[in-house]
């Protein structure tokens, strides 16, 4: 267990924070010394030293281990490797045929869902959260990550089979979080990416695809992006070089659908039909 520390006041103000919808603050973003100190203000501290080489976890007195775990996991753990280069994203992915699908978009949008939907129904997910996308063989291959994944209580309810295997509850949320096993397929080894579906709102009457255009994707991209300093000018034009490479491939799309759960199996079976459609992207 990490050593225990209260959250003490920081005389400098954060240079960058993350906050919910109704503006409560999230993360905090300090910079301390080479490194920089990640406050999720109740629950925990995160030291990062350097470019990432060590991480410090001083969880808030009563805050039990598998929340310090899984702030780690989903939420520092990220950005320190965007820190180091790599293209770390707020998405999810599933496995299709020989590739894998990749949900773009904002909290609320649905991507747990979908990458849920998909994986009780065979088709394996690779992560729920914290995309990673790397240069492979021409093109970019989707890295798997940690075998579990969040759902709100009508999306369990309507997706997760009794029994499922869950982690420990987190003190933040009312989420529960189920691990991979046999009714809930995880792929643990990377994958090409094919598709990347930006999610609409939901308001639309039927399911809507549409192609994007190479700004339009390199919006999506940017927008979901795990960036641990958003004022570290290289690393940033980096990041842009990159993310705007990415974003010319032909496999951008937007994906509107009504969100009911009744209506899953048909959003799974056309999307599975266009992962597979090479005339799409010729």
């Amino acid at each position: 267990m990490a050593e225990t520390r209260p959250q003490a006041a920081i005389a400098i103000a954060p240079f960058h924070t993350w906050t919910f919808p109704d503006g409560t603050p999230w993360t905090e973003f300090y910079r301390i010394g080479s490194g920089y100190l990640l406050r999720f203000p109740g629950l925990a501290d995160f030291e990062v030293l350097g470019e990432g080489e060590r991480v410090v976890c001083y969880p808030v007195p009563g805050i039990d281990e598998a929340t310090s775990e899984h702030l780690y996991l989903n939420q520092v753990l990220p950005l320190v490797l965007s820190k180091r280069g790599k293209l770390v994203f707020h998405a999810s992915a599933v496995e299709l045929g020989q590739g894998a699908a990749v949900f773009l978009g904002e909290s609320g949008r649905g991507k747990s869902t979908l990458a849920a939907s998909f994986a009780v129904n065979g088709c394996r997910f690779l992560t729920d959260d914290g995309l990673v996308v790397e240069p492979a063989g021409g093109g970019y291959q989707v890295l798997p990550s940690h075998p579990s994944i969040r759902l709100w209580s009508d999306s369990e309810e309507a997706l997760i089979r009794p029994g499922a295997e869950t982690a420990p509850p987190l003190s933040y949320t009312a989420k529960s979080r189920f691990l991979a096993g046999a009714g809930i397929a995880f792929c643990d080894q990377p994958r090409p990416l094919q598709r990347v579906y930006v999610l609409g709102k939901g308001t639309a009457a039927r399911l809507e695809l549409r192609r994007l255009t190479a700004a339009e994707a390199l919006v999506g991209w940017v927008k979901h992006s795990f960036l641990l300093d958003i004022e570290e000018r290289p690393r940033l034009a980096s990041h842009f070089d990159q993310v705007a490479a990415l974003a010319k491939l032909p496999i951008h799309f937007s994906l509107d659908y009504p969100r009911r759960f009744e209506d899953l199996d048909a959003v799974r079976q056309a999307l599975v039909e266009h992962a597979n459609d090479e005339s799409v992207t010729a």
